[in-house]
């Protein structure tokens, strides 16, 4: 007995110790930043662990600069509408691939899936031509375009996966009273599914919230860039001369609307990402 009571403590140390260096390995470096923002001067250079006085200065810096509060703007308009046409495009294709019975279903899916293997290097300059073609270069909408292009296959799989879920009753039980399939999705399978929406959703708003590459490909002027490509933009002519502090201000500025938003949606994001692992 006391064999058995040891080894469930040591098991459950174990757990404790591997959680904490998990906690510890994801939050030190965002609550370090925090830390160095509110530094100045020589102490950036010195290393310390808690805020031993609340300098501003850095953060007056950062929202002092126009061009940074406009690309704060930008970020906002762009993940925003992407966040909004990718929803849009996810619930029809994933209604009509989970709902509706065709020949390929399954490959179309696979398709899809693949779609989003592909790191964004590969597609730049085949993707480049294309906005220049649309005449979108340093436009949001080329974002908007772009980063619609790779938050769709997510989407619609996270979705799809969702929609097959769904009692099959409630659709029969619509169209016997004469719903149209878009009646039914809009009034029938929208209000069940707030969790999966809510988790594609809030991945699609930050992948867009903090891509770079092309952000930085398709954006020429302060007017029209987003907050990664400001922050980067952040820095001197040396490693010397980096505005460290003005980065770790920007970087925490950017980074809180994100952590607010998942504390807010997190029983909707951890319900909407288990709704497809077990089948009722």
């Amino acid at each position: 007995m006391n064999r058995k009571l040891l080894k469930k403590i040591a098991a459950k140390t174990g757990f404790a110790i591997l959680l904490a260096g998990i906690l510890l390995f994801t939050v030190f470096p965002f609550y370090y930043a925090i830390v160095t923002s509110f530094k100045s001067g020589s102490e950036l250079f010195d290393v310390t662990w808690w805020v031993s006085a609340f300098d501003f200065s850095n953060y007056a810096s950062v929202i002092g600069d126009g061009s940074f509060v406009g690309s704060i703007w930008n970020s906002v308009l762009v993940s925003f509408a992407t966040v909004i046409i990718a929803m849009a495009f996810g619930l029809t294709a994933a209604y009509a691939l989970g709902r509706v019975q065709f020949r390929g279903r399954s490959a179309v899916l696979m398709i899809v899936l693949g779609v989003s293997m592909f790191p964004q290097v590969a597609v730049l300059s085949g993707l480049f031509e294309v906005i220049r073609a649309l005449d979108l270069y340093n436009n949001p909408l080329a974002l908007i375009f772009s980063y619609t292009i790779f938050t769709l296959p997510f989407t619609v799989w996270i979705l799809t996966t969702f929609m097959r879920q769904l009692p099959k009753e409630l659709e029969e039980a619509a169209i016997v009273d004469g719903a149209s399939p878009m009646t039914t999705l809009f009034k029938v399978f929208i209000p069940l599914m707030w969790p999966a929406m809510a988790t594609t959703g809030l991945l699609a708003f930050i992948a867009a919230w903090n891509e770079f590459l092309f952000a930085l490909t398709f954006t020429l002027t302060d007017d029209q860039r987003t907050v990664p490509v400001a922050i980067a933009l952040l820095t001197g002519g040396s490693q010397y001369e980096l505005p460290w502090g003005n980065l770790m201000a920007a970087s925490v500025i950017v980074t809180v609307p994100l952590v607010l938003l998942v504390l807010i949606f997190q029983r909707r994001i951890v319900s909407g990402l288990t709704a497809g692992a077990v089948k009722g």
